[in-house]
Parts: structure tokens; sequence; C-alpha cells
């Protein structure tokens, strides 16, 4: 009984195989070494329903914390790197001479990229050298000619005022030999009368009479001489305050014509300054400089080429001011605002780099597209905008200099 308890034991210890024949040596340590491990096959099954209880557990809870977590964050992986990039190109038209730059140079601002001919430039400057120097003589003659003109002016009125006074004092003494004519003719006159009366009675002679009567007669005529001299007179005194009033009057406005001469060669001046300033501008401008510090990318121009204002010459990537723009699902900007935490995770650097919320798109990226959709012309669907998002780095952190606008990035954003 104890050995076919034994062969037993055996076939469950081998998986149910066939087991060798026992020895007879062999039995005491067989016997030794399966007695203890019988008795601990049930506990052992009975430990690992525990075990995996206590597994889930722990996994239920690790869920948790990692989900109470990662709703405090707002993440996307449809962000880059972004900056600004200057458009190079000419301020003036010309044949480029020089190009000093190549694509990926570092440039410093007021480095010299481009050179263009500068001779046309000079002839223009010339000119506007020469013509500055004919209005500034223009400006020198007509200048002297408003003080002159003011003497003048005062000179005319002056005189017409004093042709004035002459006539006046003429006619006052016109008016007095008038009256004193015609006190003379009243006098002859009466003289006259009663050589009439006494004639009648034969108290004086003809020769008396006739001697009075031609007395008044020449009174009478030196009456009207008189009152033609007054009349003269005050014609002429008329004519002299006319000449006064119109003195008085056309003396400022010859002054102002004066004055506005001069303001016109003075204008023509300050033009010709503005086109020599100008000439000057153009001819700095035949040598094109960096406007700023940053990298050359899409050049696009070689010795040779005529080019025009505003034609693109080359890129200038401002290295020196970077940030990141992420589209964020506009379900997940719900708690976002400015001045929040962010860290942002840079693929072609493998590094993380802190930065905050700096400011939200004013539309959504489709608004923004070339061809924005348009829901009331066709059948309305929902789907879901992102919102640009505008996240500026701190500066100072390592490596940044190796950034690059359109970089892929990761950011996420502590929204709570």
């Amino acid at each position: 009984m104890p050995e076919q308890q034994l062969e037993e034991g055996r076939r469950e210890g081998n998986g149910g195989a066939r087991p060798e024949p026992l020895r007879d040596h062999d039995a005491p340590a067989e016997r030794t070494t399966k007695e203890p491990v019988s008795p601990a096959g049930p506990a052992t099954k009975s430990r690992t329903p525990l075990r995996v209880g206590i597994g889930l557990v722990v996994l239920a809870v690790a869920a948790l914390l990692w989900w109470l977590h990662a709703r405090k964050f707002e993440d996307t992986d449809d962000a880059q790197v972004d900056g600004y990039i200057t458009a190079v190109s000419p301020r003036v038209p010309g044949t480029v001479v020089r190009v000093l730059v190549e694509d990926n140079q570092t440039v410093k601002q007021g480095d010299l990229l481009v050179e263009l001919d500068s001779a046309d430039l000079e002839v223009a400057m010339a000119q506007a050298l020469a013509a500055e120097a004919q209005a500034e003589a223009a400006v020198a003659e007509e200048q002297p000619t408003v003080s002159i003109t003011a003497t003048s002016n005062r000179a005319a009125v002056q005189s017409a005022d004093d042709e004035v006074a002459n006539a006046e004092a003429d006619l006052e003494a016109a008016r007095r030999e008038l009256d004193q004519a015609v006190a003379t003719n009243r006098f002859a006159q009466q003289q006259k009368q009663r050589a009439v009366q006494l004639l009648a009675s034969n108290t004086v002679p003809q020769a008396e009479y006739d001697q009075r009567s031609s007395a008044a007669d020449v009174t009478l005529a030196a009456v009207a001489s008189a009152q033609k001299h007054v009349d003269q007179r005050r014609a002429r005194l008329q004519t002299a305050q006319a000449r006064l009033v119109e003195a008085r009057a056309n003396a400022p406005r010859q002054l102002v014509a004066r004055a506005a001469g001069v303001s016109v060669r003075q204008a023509n001046l300050e033009l010709a300054r503005a086109q020599l300033r100008q000439a000057q501008l153009n001819l700095g401008y035949a040598k094109v400089v960096a406007p700023l510090d940053g990298i050359i990318g899409k050049r696009s121009v070689n010795v040779g080429d005529r080019v025009q204002p505003g034609q693109q010459l080359m890129s200038l990537t401002q290295n020196g001011e970077l940030w990141v723009t992420a589209n964020f699902r506009e379900t997940q900007v719900e708690r976002m605002q400015q001045g929040q935490h962010a860290s942002v995770h840079v693929d072609a650097i493998d590094r993380d780099y802190d930065g905050v919320v700096d400011s939200f798109a004013g539309a959504t990226g489709s608004r923004y597209s070339l061809l924005p959709p348009e829901n009331a012309s066709g059948n309305y669907v929902k789907v879901v905008q992102r919102i640009p998002v505008r996240i500026k780095l701190r500066p100072g952190q390592p490596e940044m200099e190796r950034l690059r606008p359109g970089m892929s990035a990761e950011p996420k954003v502590r929204v709570r």
C-alpha cells in the first residue's frame, strides 16, 4: 500500500509520465524528498488568486493616479517651432555686381549681402546737387526784393500823403483868394450902385460912373477866376487823396506778392534738397544689407541679374526670437488661459523647453486658410476645429540656438 501511494506521487510529479522502476537503494531517498512537497501544493494554489487581485488593485490605483495627473494637462502633436522670416529685397532698380552670402550662412545686422551698380544713381545725385544750387540762387535773388518793396511802398505812401497835404494847403489858399475876391466884388458892386444913383441926380460925372462900373466888372471877373481856382485845387486834392488811398491799399499787397514769390523760391529749394536727400538714399540703397541678425536661405540672385524694387532676393530667418505655434482642438482650450505654464518637447533636439501661453489666434486655422469652408453653401458637417495658440519660450535655455522654424514640437500646457 505505501508503494502504491509512492507510485501515484511519482506520476503526479512527472506530469503523468511513466515512472522508472523503483530500486531498493533509491526508495528511502525518494520517500524523504517527496513527502514535504506533497502538502505544499494546495497552499500555493490558494495564494495565486490573492496575488492577481493585489495586482489588479495596484493597476487600478496607478491608472487612477495617472488620470488624476493627466487631466491637469492639455497636449497636442500638431505644433511646430515658429519664427519671423524676412524677405530681403532691393529698394532701387539696378544690376547686381556682387553677391556676398550663400544659403545657410549666418549674418549680423548691417552685413553687406548684395551690391548693385551705382553709376546711374551717382548721375541722379549730381543732377539733384545742381537743382539744389539753382534753387538756392533763386532764393538769394528774390529775397532782397521784399525789403526793397517795403521801402518803396513806404516812400510811395509818404509821397502821396505829402501831396495831399500840399493840395489841402493850395485849396485853403484858393478859398482865401475867393473870399477876398468876393469881398472886393461886393464893395465894387456897392460903389457901382451908388454911382448909378449919383449919376441919376447929376452928382457925379459920367466918367466916374464908368470907372466904378468897370471896377465892378473886374471884381466880378476876379470872383469867377478865384472860384475856378478853388475848383482846380479841390480836384487836385481829390486826386492826391485817391493816390494816397491807392498807395496805402497796394503797399501791403505788393509786399505780400513779393513775400509769396520768396516763399515759392524757398519751397523750390526745399524740394531740391528733398530730391538730393532721396538721391543720396538711393545711392546708399545700392548696397543691400542685412536688416537683422539671422540665417540666409532661398537665395535667388546672382551677379549680372537685373533686379527691381520689391523683388525677393533671399530670405532671412530671424533666430533671435522664436515661439511655438500649437494647434489645439477647440475642446482643449476651455480651461487654457494666457500666462499658463507649458512644456515643449522638440523632436529634432530631443529636449524639453519651458514656456508660457502667450496668446490665442483670432480665428480657427480653417478660417485663415486660402479657401475657408462655407457651411452655408452645402451640407453642414460638424468637425472639431483647431485653435492656433502661441507659446512663448523662456529665454536663456540650453541649445535654443539650434531651434529652427518648422521643427516639430509637442507642447503640454498645465490647465489646472
